[in-house]
């Protein structure tokens, strides 16, 4: 359940980057960058997940890593797919 509410968390502030990269440049090309950015937040975010479910949950990394893989990469697969389509249009 938590993998769930954490990756729903991830698209969540994708959904959000985007949001606000339309508002700040009113166009496709901020919502790229803003797309492009939220990639490393994200690492970041999901990299601070694994250490708190190593450090204070007490799984291995062994466990983690597998959790860190899924909740890192379906957000920033959409964004690139965003990124993709919008700089296509």
């Amino acid at each position: 359940m938590h993998v769930l509410m954490v990756t729903g968390g991830g698209l969540l502030l994708l959904a959000v980057f985007v949001l606000f990269g339309w508002l700040w440049s009113a166009s496709t090309a901020g919502m790229v960058v803003a797309a492009k950015l939220f990639m490393p937040v994200w690492l970041l975010i999901a990299c601070t997940n694994m250490w708190v479910g190593v450090t204070q949950a007490g799984y291995s990394v062994r466990d983690e890593a597998l959790i860190l893989l899924i909740v890192l990469m379906v957000p920033v697969l959409l964004a690139a797919f965003v990124t993709r389509i919008l700089s296509q249009a």
